[in-house]
Formats: C-alpha cells, structure tokens, sequence
C-alpha cells in the first residue's frame, strides 16, 4: 500500500514537472536571486504548495511545436503593442466615447487547458477582458472597448478564435489539432464557412 501511494506521488510529481519548474522560476524572479540556494528554496516552497494546495493534476497535451510557439510568442507581443496603441487612441479620443460591450464566444476546439490558455491571451491583450467563462459549453464571456457596431463585435469574436486555433497548433493536444486541420482543409474557419454562415 505504501509502495503504491510512493508511486502515485512520484508520477503526480512527474506530471506536475513543467507547473514546478514555472512555481521555481516566480519565486528565483520574485526574490531576483538565481542562487543555488533560491532555487533550491523555491522548490520546496513549489513542491509544498502543489500538496497542501492540491488542484487536480491538469493532463498536459504531450505536444508542443516549437515553430508555431515561437510564432505565437510573436504575435501575442505584437497585440499587446497594438491594443496599449489602440486603447490609448480611445482614451484621448476627446470627440466620442469608446463603445464597450459583453460577448459571447463559443470555443470549436477547446478543452480546459486550451480553454483557460485563449482566456489568459484574451485578458492580457488590452481593451478586453474575460468576466467569465462556461466550461460545460466551452463559452468565453469578455468585455471589450472599442466595439461601435455588430460588425466590431464580430470581429472581437473572430480575434479570439484566432487565439484558439493559434494555441491548438502550438501545443494542442494531437485529436484537436488534427480536427483543426480538418476544417481548414473543409474550408471552415472559426466555425464558419468561407463565403458563407455555417
């Protein structure tokens, strides 16, 4: 029996691995020590809090491509640029108000993983923000600035399916990336056809 939970432990640790590593990497940056000792106290605080603060273990994809990544690293840094340069527009915008609204976007290919990495990326691209999130229908909730009319909603809308199928060829797991081929290959993108409603 104490083999078994010995085990357990050890392959929830191995799974956990690249989660420890970040909690390790926060703490070296927090204290800006990279020391032998920081490391090694980093681990310890890393490995106590994933066991007293036990989460259930989140099943990693297993599949990274390291070019769609980098790519993705590109484009999520050059949006930030672009909606601190757009929402500051709006703030000195003195003639109109920007307009802001709630929408609605419903996830194709997301699981929870995939699910909280388009609500992070969404939230940390200034002028939106998730208020909330529907796991059981795969729904993103998000207020945006700068919407005036159903076609900017659309467009808000369509950007954060981009981030999905962005973040599924980086690290999606191998079914949701084969199912996002499947649909360009069909000619579907963020859940419509090209030419036309789905």
């Amino acid at each position: 029996m104490a083999r078994d939970t010995r085990r357990h432990l050890w392959r929830d640790i191995r799974v956990q691995l690249p989660f420890l590593a970040w909690l390790v990497v926060l703490w070296m940056l927090l204290w800006a020590q990279f020391t032998v000792l920081s490391f090694l106290t980093g681990l310890i605080v890393a490995v106590f809090v994933t066991r007293v603060f036990r989460l259930p273990t989140v099943a990693l994809s297993g599949r990274i491509n390291l070019w769609y990544a980098a790519l993705f690293v590109v484009q999520f840094l050059f949006a930030v640029l672009r909606g601190a340069l757009s929402v500051t527009r709006q703030v000195f915008d003195f003639r109109r108000q920007p307009g802001a609204a709630i929408i609605a976007v419903q996830l194709r290919y997301a699981d929870d993983l995939v699910m909280t990495h388009v609500a992070v990326t969404s939230s940390l691209i200034p002028g939106s923000l998730i208020v909330e999130a529907d796991r059981d229908r795969r729904i993103l909730y998000l207020h945006v600035i700068g919407v005036r009319d159903a076609a900017d909603v659309e467009k808000q809308r369509a950007g954060v399916l981009l981030w999905e199928r962005r973040i599924v060829r980086a690290l999606g797991d191998p079914e949701q990336y084969r199912a996002l081929k499947a649909d360009e290959r069909a000619g579907v993108v963020g859940g419509r056809v090209k030419g036309g409603a789905r």
